[in-house]
């Protein structure tokens, strides 16, 4: 028979009140410091509640930038917990979670660690904690061990973290942790958790028990029931939660592309620090590096058909497949009015994906294809094809994913047409100097009237991508009632991609 230890005086501070711990209002920063650690520096903020709390955020990167620019921080809504995060404990897993959140924010470089007393046992208290150990040395799981002593199975409330959040601007969060009821409760009180990342942590025999009961009696996510992230996005699925790591990256980068539907079109362009894509000699191979490659594989995997204009294909012969990742090749469609591209060209004899070669109406193409490719006649203004006519045509065909990959003069003609939601725009730290010119439109005469979107970046190993959303500032601008529309921008040279010969 079980017996609740003798002399058990439970004395809250805080009042448990159905079941949560309830903190008055009234939450104040009241000092802000930075804090040197192993995984980077910090901006330490100090926050009171009137009850006499203290509650702590590290804070890593420029939040108000990532909210102006869509940019999605970790968080980290971490309960208090003495035994774990000073001590190193392995009954629970504590301590080892906020060192992987840490972790994981400095390798983002942008994220919050919200570090709230009072949370300790779940809010019990620590002595009623270390009863409800002895509890659990005697076989009683850590549900139950809460019950015996006549106290809620969770007690915290997270009043205080949502109001911490709105003190720092921040109202999106992607939240670490497997805890799905954190994850509502937060939703509850305003924030919107766009995705919830679990953190990865090691199971050992003197917590396999507490680990287990999470999951089994509190929903907890299993490491072993979530989603392979890729392949999700790949089924047009996207997860609300992931595993730390590459997962969580990807779910990151790719979720809001897949999230899109089923029209969008994107375009993606590798360019140096001074703006040129390819040397004056057209030697291209290669301006960004290998994890920039890989990002545009993932992006082919994710539409129905690439899209690139005749000067690429003779200049690079390109393959447009998806190589380097898991993942359909799309189908590969090339602007070619005059019909001039190479007969041997990889497009033509790879029968790795379809291709469609797009040519003027009436021309005669004196040449046997192989089954892969079909011959699509459009009508040309002038030896030149309109990016609209091109994507009707293609959405006629099912293939409403479009993603614009070169070169720059085919990527600065949809830009300019105001068709593009999505520019994906890597810049290398290389200075060309002098060469094949990347991104170029007829500019407006004042920075203010400059194109932007929103926008937001991530690095690919040296390189940095930068993303402008013209889609959600379009449904920004909407949603503000203003008569705000894409500007109309005019191609800087007449001979574009889309008609050149």
């Amino acid at each position: 028979m079980l017996l609740v230890p003798r002399q058990v005086s439970i004395d809250f501070g805080l009042c448990v009140r159905l079941g949560k711990v309830t903190e008055p209002q009234g939450v104040r920063r009241i000092v802000s410091t930075v804090l040197p650690t192993a995984h980077g520096t910090f901006q330490l903020h100090g926050y009171a509640v009137e009850s006499g709390r203290e509650h702590v955020a590290l804070v890593l990167g420029d939040l108000d930038r990532a909210g102006s620019n869509g940019r999605v921080p970790l968080v980290r809504v971490h309960s208090e917990c003495l035994t774990g995060d000073a001590f190193g404990s392995w009954r629970c897993d504590c301590g080892e979670q906020l060192e992987a959140a840490m972790r994981e924010i400095a390798r983002e470089g942008l994220g919050v660690v919200i570090y709230l007393r009072g949370h300790e046992g779940r809010g019990i208290g620590l002595h009623a904690k270390l009863h409800a150990y002895a509890l659990q040395d005697a076989g009683l799981d850590t549900v139950d061990a809460n019950l015996r002593l006549g106290l809620p199975i969770d007690a915290r409330d997270y009043g205080v973290a949502a109001a911490i959040l709105n003190d720092l601007g921040v109202q999106r969060i992607r939240l670490l942790s497997a805890n799905p009821t954190k994850s509502a409760r937060l939703g509850d009180l305003g924030i919107e958790v766009t995705a919830r990342v679990p953190l990865p942590v090691t199971e050992r025999a003197e917590n396999a028990f507490y680990l287990a009961t999470k999951r089994n009696r509190m929903g907890h996510d299993s490491a072993r029931s979530l989603p392979d992230v890729w392949s999700e996005l790949l089924q047009g699925r996207v997860p609300d939660r992931a595993a730390a790591g590459l997962d969580a990256v990807l779910l990151d980068r790719y979720g809001s592309l897949v999230a899109a539907g089923p029209t969008i079109t994107i375009a993606q362009l590798a360019q140096s620090a001074d703006g040129f894509i390819a040397s004056r000699t057209g030697d291209a191979n290669y301006v960004s590096g290998e994890e920039d490659r890989e990002h545009l594989h993932r992006l082919r995997a994710l539409v129905d058909a690439v899209v690139v204009g005749a000067q690429t294909v003779a200049a690079d012969d390109p393959q447009l497949t998806t190589r380097a990742v898991a993942g359909p090749s799309p189908v590969r469609v090339i602007i070619d009015p005059a019909g001039r591209i190479p007969r041997a060209a990889r497009v033509l004899t790879d029968g790795s994906a379809r291709t469609l070669w797009c040519v003027a109406d009436g021309l005669g193409l004196a040449t046997e294809l192989t089954p892969h490719v079909d011959v699509v006649p459009l009508p040309a203004e002038d030896g030149r094809f309109q990016p609209q006519a091109l994507l009707d045509m293609l959405l006629e065909r099912g293939l409403g994913r479009v993603l614009v990959e070169g070169g720059g003069r085919t990527v600065s003609d949809f830009l300019a047409a105001g068709l593009l939601d999505r520019l994906y725009l890597t810049t290398a730290p290389i200075l060309v100097g002098d060469g094949v010119p990347g991104v170029r439109f007829a500019g407006a005469d004042l920075l203010a009237d400059a194109l932007t979107g929103s926008v937001h970046r991530f690095s690919l190993g040296r390189d940095t991508c930068t993303v402008f959303d013209f889609a959600a500032a379009r449904q920004r601008s909407s949603r503000q009632a203003q008569d705000v529309e894409m500007p109309h921008l005019e191609p800087e040279n007449p001979e574009r991609e889309l008609g050149a010969s």
